[in-house]
């Protein structure tokens, strides 16, 4: 029979080998992509494996901005917003419409980037490569927006919207609007929006709200 320190010899290197993967999803990650924009097409390179991802630029068409953190990268043309993750088999695009324009710049995590236009929410997520969007409503607009490693979350004066790497689409809470300006917070794979009267959580893991009444003077 094994005594408790052979036990515990016994299970150290399955430790050690399942440790950086449980740390990975909590901390930053060294950018795995690097993107160059070629004469007719723009070009994702995996630092780590050498993959390429080569999306073809369409005849007149610009790149205004580039920009890589951890496992995503981005691009924005005139026309389309383009994104591509390390696991990816291919860029995703989501094209603008007549009349739309970003509001803000893009905001990037580890394995989330969130991108707001006057008329939607686009999300990527990093773990499956896909974009996902929401259509914002009449006189709806985005009043602020926090972005972690692996989480991300939109509000607006009607609803907050949480996005992760770990679960597909966004995850939607309503707001009212006598709760006031929300504060956001982003950290890891946790994100907080605090109102007057409400805290709510987004966990990427399970891609759930919490809620947690607040009393006078939270």
């Amino acid at each position: 029979m094994r005594s408790p320190l052979g036990w515990a010899l016994l299970w150290l290197p399955l430790l050690a080998l399942s440790a950086p993967a449980a740390a990975e999803h909590g901390t930053p990650l060294e950018d795995r992509l690097q993107l160059y924009v070629l004469p007719n097409a723009i070009v994702a390179i995996d630092a780590r494996s050498g993959g390429q991802r080569e999306e073809a630029l369409e005849l007149g068409e610009r790149v205004v901005l580039q920009r890589s953190d951890g496992r995503v990268a981005v691009a924005l043309t005139d026309r389309r917003i383009l994104a591509v993750s390390a696991d990816s088999a291919a860029f995703q695009q989501a094209r603008f419409a007549r009349g739309e324009a970003l509001v803000s710049e893009p905001a990037l995590g580890d394995r989330v980037a969130l991108f707001v236009t006057n008329r939607r929410v686009v999300g990527f997520d990093g773990g499956s490569g896909n974009l996902v969007e929401t259509r914002l409503g009449p006189r709806e607009r985005v009043v602020d927006l926090a972005v972690a490693n692996s989480v991300a979350i939109a509000a607006t004066g009607r609803r907050a919207l949480g996005l992760s790497p770990f679960r597909g689409g966004f995850f939607e809470v309503r707001l009212r609007l006598d709760e006031g300006r929300p504060e956001l917070r982003a950290n890891g794979e946790v994100a907080t929006l605090a109102t007057g009267e409400r805290l709510l959580t987004f966990r990427a893991a399970s891609g759930s709200w919490e809620e947690r009444r607040l009393g006078l003077g939270r």
